[in-house]
């Protein structure tokens, strides 16, 4: 045993009250019973001892034979309730026990004043209809527990509401502002003619084909007409100024012909090729071959191509069942010079060399092709400065390419062939 709980005559066996709490009268009647010895007894009862609730905080130490009337009055010692609510709780805590946590306690509700016992008190905690509680929806309002149904119902801001036009269901809070927009609310009519308030999301229709206060625009507006009244005059304004519509109607198709075709110009502009090298692809080659065949002198002309931005307008020409010597027999191909816009700038007549290629498609060691080049001879009235005449001259191949060379070999693919007019770069003349 620790020190404090040895005696000077004998061990502790076991039987004293520190060790097994039982009544110091039992204790003295034990020891009697083991040590009749009245000397030993009187040296027993008067060892040091320290109070059994020491671990507690009990910091009393005295003779082993006052142990019992210490503990009469120990604060740590336990006690039976006074409320007879059947606890044994230490007089230090008896004070709380009585308060707070006994069941036999008798306490009023703090909000209602209802006396209950302990355990009554706990079970009305939480359900007190006068209990103030913060609302169930979240409108941060604190409302009594037995009037929260009717602040629900009544006063919440979170509440549901329905919208009285479109029947829609928003917080109260917000009901207002969704009347400002509501599409179904009927407001008047802002020309303030005669009709009832209309729907809100109606109103647009009404001021453009029903109202009849709202001043609108003559129908040939964009014409020109500067007419602007009541609806109920455009149509006697109508009848009565046909004759100057038409006229307004007439100037505008003319600006309108001219816009597109300054539209047109600058498309086909912008579309032009400057390059001096034409790739020129004619699909449905059949139908246009079995076309030529049936008609003579049918011929095929390409887009008008530069040699440069501001150099000669070129332009090719193929008869699909030949010209010529190669009529019948062969595909014919030429170049003309056209008419350009910087002519007088340019050297004539013109002198650069030109290649006709025609391309092999879908040949396996690279571009295969028919290709026929001519240097242009400065006598040629071909390549003089052409004149403003549509029947300018071409110059060619008349026997190109044979038929019979056309169709033995890839010229063709998916009914298209490719043919390519170049014009040698190192001879164009710059200005």
């Amino acid at each position: 045993m620790p020190e404090p709980y040895q005696f000077q005559i004998f061990r502790c066996k076991g039987f004293c009250p520190v060790c097994v709490g039982i009544d110091t009268s039992q204790t003295v009647k034990i020891l009697k019973e083991i040590y009749p010895d009245l000397d030993s007894e009187k040296a027993i009862m008067g060892s040091l001892v320290f109070c059994i609730h020491h671990k507690q905080g009990c910091k009393w130490s005295d003779e082993l034979r006052k142990l019992k009337a210490h503990l009469n009055t120990c604060k740590h010692d336990a006690a039976a309730c006074p409320n007879k609510c059947g606890s044994q709780i230490p007089r230090i805590m008896m004070t709380d026990h009585l308060q707070y946590t006994c069941t036999q306690r008798r306490a009023k509700c703090e909000f209602c004043n209802s006396e209950f016992s302990g355990q009554g008190l706990e079970e009305h905690a939480g359900t007190c209809s006068q209990e103030p509680i913060y609302c169930e929806a979240k409108c941060g309002v604190r409302v009594l527990r037995g009037r929260m149904s009717m602040h629900k119902n009544k006063d919440c801001a979170k509440r549901l509401r329905r919208c009285a036009h479109c029947q829609r269901e928003f917080s109260a809070d917000t009901l207002n502002l969704h009347g400002a927009s509501c599409p179904r609310a009927p407001i008047p009519c802002p020309q303030r003619c005669d009709v009832a308030p209309i729907a809100r999301a109606d109103m647009e229709a009404h001021l453009r084909d029903e109202c009849k206060a709202l001043a609108v625009a003559c129908t040939f507006k964009e014409a020109g007409c500067r007419f602007k009244g009541p609806r109920h005059l455009l149509e006697s304004h109508l009848e009565s100024n046909a004759a100057a519509h038409l006229s307004l109607m007439v100037a505008l198709a003319g600006r309108q012909g001219q816009q597109i075709q300054m539209l047109k110009n600058a498309v086909a502009k912008l579309s032009t090729n400057y390059t001096g090298t034409l790739l020129w692809k004619i699909t449905d080659w059949s139908a246009k071959m079995a076309e030529a065949k049936s008609k003579d002198g049918l011929e095929l002309v390409s887009p008008p191509f530069f040699t440069s931005q501001y150099g000669y307008k070129l332009q090719a020409s193929m008869f699909l069942n030949g010209n010529g010597p190669g009529e019948g027999t062969h595909v014919s191909v030429y170049i003309k010079v056209l008419p350009g816009e910087y002519d007088a700038l340019l050297k004539w007549p013109f002198s650069h060399s030109i290649t006709f290629t025609l391309f092999e498609q879908g040949v396996p060691n690279g571009q295969g092709g028919v290709a026929e080049s001519f240097v242009p001879d400065p006598s040629w009235e071909n390549f003089q400065r052409p004149s403003l005449e549509p029947d300018q001259l071409g110059f060619g191949f008349p026997r190109f390419i044979s038929h019979e060379l056309l169709n033995r070999r890839p010229f063709v693919k998916e009914d298209t062939v490719f043919l390519r007019v170049k014009v040698d770069p190192s001879k164009i003349v710059a200005v």
